[in-house]
């Protein structure tokens, strides 16, 4: 009853680039702050974005970055099958949900006062 679930092992390709990968992301990240002194602001946002970009870029290329990217271009079909809610029909959800919270408190107010009232009674404190 338990179907097999294949595990893919990466190889040793994917494995240096998930590592270098990572290293530029870390290297771009090292390097914005430790060029803030010698740089302006936007030339070291630039080193980090160009960074990032290569990171992802050697991620992609693995296996692993591109299970990812299948994953991502299927979420985004189902994305464009959903039917979102009209403004009248989040308006009128949202009014239901306060009135909703404000029963439930008032009814929580009252069974929290009438408990209150027979400790009181029972315990002659108060």
């Amino acid at each position: 009853m338990n179907p097999q679930i294949e595990q893919q092992t990466g190889s040793p390709k994917d494995t240096a680039l998930l590592l270098l990968a990572v290293a530029l992301v870390a290297g771009g990240m090292v390097a914005f702050y430790m060029l803030a002194d010698g740089l302006n602001a936007l030339v070291r946002t630039l080193i980090l974005l160009a960074a990032i970009g290569a990171g992802v870029a050697a991620a992609y290329r693995t296996q692993q970055g591109k299970t990812l990217w299948s994953y991502v271009q299927g979420a985004r079909i189902e994305l464009r099958k959903t039917t979102w809610p009209t403004r009248q029909e989040s308006v009128q959800t949202t009014l239901m949900i306060a009135v909703v919270v404000l029963v439930a408190s008032l009814i929580l107010w009252g069974l929290d006062s009438l408990l209150l009232w027979g400790v009181k009674s029972l315990t002659g404190r108060g």
